[in-house]
């Protein structure tokens, strides 16, 4: 067995691993990078290429898969609402991406027509190749991958959180026997807020603005966090009005058909019913000038309707921009943190509204991420992706040092055999 790492190496974005065996070629994700330019993984030939796994819907591993499918007919798996959410997604993409992306609808047509879909925890062969997708608590149809081949037992996470939320369970377990895991690294560097604590500021700090006659816009990503958001507000019993908008509403509708993928379907119905759907630019204005909390995407603010709200609430000291969402370094939402400026009419302004984060995250945070390689035994392998300013290397040391584990931070293209 043999990996060949294509992307998300030490960076957040554009992942891709290919799993070859004798005669053999699997995909595990293929997506791109969302920075100031567009960018992708390394190149792989789709004669390679058997069949391609996506672990789940978001960009980031989804958004570069329908190249393959200019010409071919390769299978491509998943587990639902991965492929509704990813024909959401990359039709989005495609539609306001002002960059060239070299496919086009036809293609992610062709890709759909090939989507093989499957339950988690049943396994399923390709050539011999077993392979079960294993829930990864990260969005609805989120999974990891376990597969076996030649002898070799491998995990790849793909994104993946322990514990649970309002939308989701915590990610599956799986058994210690592993030849080799590939796990993500995102929070590598620090641990999460105990949830259901953060939960009550959360929805305290809300409560505060509005009661004081603001506005606090949460830009979060259209599928998983801003549905989240809205079950935290409902369960907390959030009294004012909450306005949601953009791609959040598509998400809302495609979860509605699937129940199953969520861990109290009734808590997130009645935070639907009870939240105002924005549907036109006259809602938007409407929704500015109330005292609420609005859920918007994009969640790095690098587009949607969040970036009208933006410029309609930053540069007023009684609003509120709450981020919810990680934000990868260069996008607007990491300026915006980091610096408290954004760019309104062409011009980066100071925002003067209050700005904070409340990491509501969907992956998991150090201490879990270390217990999960606290878990191996020592004839493990480690690869750790899709961690940015440096955490792929330092969850990599920390694999090395405090447990003994052969443990790598791969760059693109680099290749390890599992003997």
């Amino acid at each position: 067995m043999e990996l060949r790492f294509l992307g998300a190496c030490s960076e957040v974005g554009r992942s891709g691993v290919a799993l070859r065996t004798e005669g053999k070629c699997i995909l595990m994700d293929y997506g791109v990078l969302l920075d100031d330019e567009i960018g992708f993984p390394a190149h792989i030939s789709a004669r390679e290429v058997d069949a391609i796994l996506i672990t789940h819907a978001h960009l980031d591993h989804s958004g570069l898969a329908p190249l393959f499918y200019l010409r071919d007919g390769i299978p491509v798996h998943a587990v639902e609402p991965t492929f509704k959410f990813s024909d959401l997604l990359i039709k989005d993409f495609l539609h306001l991406s002002g960059y060239y992306l070299p496919y086009e609808y036809v293609d992610l047509k062709n890709m759909m027509d090939h989507a093989v879909r499957h339950r988690y925890s049943e396994p399923f062969e390709i050539d011999g190749i077993s392979v079960v997708f294993l829930n990864a608590g990260h969005i609805p149809g989120s999974s990891q991958v376990l597969i076996e081949a030649e002898g070799k037992r491998l995990l790849y996470t793909g994104d993946f959180s322990t514990t649970p939320s309002r939308l989701l369970n915590g990610a599956e377990h799986w058994d210690l026997d592993l030849d080799a895991i590939v796990i993500e690294s995102t929070y590598a560097n620090e641990d999460h807020p105990e949830r259901l604590a953060l939960e009550k500021e959360f929805v305290s700090r809300c409560r505060d603005v509005v009661e004081r006659g603001g506005t606090v816009l949460i830009p979060a990503f259209g599928v998983g966090r801003s549905q989240e958001v809205l079950s935290i507000l409902e369960a907390n019993n959030f009294e004012h009005p909450v306005h949601v908008d953009g791609m959040a509403l598509d998400a809302i509708k495609l979860l509605a058909e699937h129940p199953e993928s969520l861990r109290d379907f009734e808590l997130f119905e009645r935070a639907v019913k009870n939240a105002r759907w924005i549907n036109d630019w006259r809602d938007r204005r409407i929704a500015v000038k109330t005292p609420s909390v609005i859920v918007s995407p994009a969640g790095m603010l690098k587009g949607g309707a969040a970036v009208f709200y933006m410029e309609a609430i930053s540069q007023n000291k009684r609003n509120a921009i709450y981020l919810v969402s990680f934000q990868i370094p260069g996008t607007p939402g990491r300026t915006l943190l980091d610096k408290k400026k954004f760019v309104i009419g062409g011009k980066e302004r100071k925002v003067l509204a209050e700005v904070d984060k409340f990491v509501f995250s969907s992956h998991c945070g150090r201490s879990e991420l270390e217990s999960v390689l606290s878990r191996l035994d020592g004839g493990a392998k480690v690869f750790v992706v899709h961690g940015a300013e440096g955490n792929c290397e330092r969850l990599a040391s920390w694999a090395s040092e405090e447990l003994g584990l052969e443990a790598h931070a791969p760059r693109p293209g680099d290749i390890y055999k599992l003997e």
